[in-house]
């Protein structure tokens, strides 16, 4: 039986966001390749399916909208690129909710949703965090991340807290619309702010990082230096900076972490001139194996360098550094007891 045909579509305001968007892109024509490139998989689909279902669409609506999207980009004279003004534009087109996430996208780091950020966040550091919270809460985050990602946290997860997670998550009811809102915004002020702390330095942070850089010898002259100029300024530098006996405060499953990351005879050279508890730390995240292997390296090494020693231990900080600065370790912040995403 053959199809009747779709009614022409003579009025642009009875359109939606999604079918104006699909009208502009058809009479585009060719060029609209580029832009489909710009959009994630959800964006496609949705915008596919609203031209696969248009119909017929009058020149007079064609030409009132693209009128309207010229004389928003041209008002003026000249263009003024903004968060508010992009939202505004994309308000035209799309729907209100979708434009939510765009923005957040183009405010968070990477490019990234909220949710996608979390997923994206080691799930060590996520259990570290979502352990305070209420199971409640806990449930409702892991809901909203893939799969896959869930497990990985709910395993890293207290074992009575994370049983406890289950049974909510298996009860678990649509999440009204506000709880949801509160939820994100709680993530993104108190947790996922975190992640952007070290773009936010002051002075004292800038040169503990640089300090952080010297060898041990021009660190202590400089630190003695500047006591005797300014000691308020040495000792905010002195708490700030994150030297290799800081790598003891790391938890265990960042201790493995970071041992995946550093070479093997660096490794050894740097734990040479660490304290007896530091090596102790990591020879007991390693198996017995490993650590017998690394005890025999070490004293094979015989006498060594002080110097060969601090640039073995300087690179591992700073891959500790990395790997925090990715979310996938966790780093203790040394002015307390807290426990900070860096």
């Amino acid at each position: 039986m053959a199809r009747e045909p779709k009614r022409m579509i003579e009025d642009p305001s009875r359109l939606s966001g999604p079918e104006k968007a699909a009208v502009i892109l058809l009479a585009l024509g060719e060029e609209e390749h580029k832009l489909w490139s710009m959009m994630d998989e959800e964006e496609i689909r949705e915008l596919s399916s609203a031209m696969s279902n248009l119909g017929n669409v009058s020149s007079k609506v064609v030409e009132k909208l693209i009128v309207d999207f010229a004389s928003q980009m041209s008002s003026g004279g000249s263009v003024m690129g903004s968060f508010e003004a992009t939202q505004r534009l994309l308000t035209g087109f799309l729907p209100e909710g979708k434009v939510e996430n765009i923005m957040e996208e183009l405010r968070g780091p990477a490019g990234r949703t909220m949710w996608d950020k979390l997923g994206n966040v080691n799930e060590v550091v996520l259990a570290n965090y979502l352990k305070n919270e209420y199971p409640q809460t806990v449930a409702v985050v892991l809901s909203k991340v893939k799969g896959e990602h869930a497990s990985r946290v709910l395993a890293s997860l207290p074992e009575d807290f994370a049983l406890e997670v289950v049974m909510r998550m298996l009860r678990m009811e649509p999440v009204q619309r506000e709880i949801l809102d509160k939820i994100e915004e709680t993530l993104r002020t108190e947790f996922m702010s975190n992640l952007a702390r070290t773009s936010k330095r002051d002075s004292h942070e800038m040169m503990a990082d640089i300090f952080n850089n010297f060898d041990r010898q021009t660190e202590n002259r400089f630190l003695a230096s500047l006591e005797e100029r300014n000691r308020d300024s040495a000792e905010k530098i002195r708490a700030l900076m994150f030297v290799f006996e800081d790598l003891s405060k790391l938890d265990p499953g960042s201790i493995q972490t970071l041992l995946r990351a550093v070479d093997k005879d660096q490794l050894a050279l740097a734990l040479k001139g660490a304290s007896d508890s530091l090596r102790d730390l990591f020879f007991s995240n390693m198996s017995e194996r490993a650590a017998k292997i690394m005890k025999d390296d070490m004293a094979a090494m015989g006498p060594v360098r002080l110097r060969d020693v601090d640039q073995s231990q300087q690179a591992m900080v700073a891959a500790a550094k990395d790997l925090a600065a990715k979310g996938e370790i966790l780093l203790a912040d040394s002015g307390g007891d807290d426990e900070l995403i860096y």
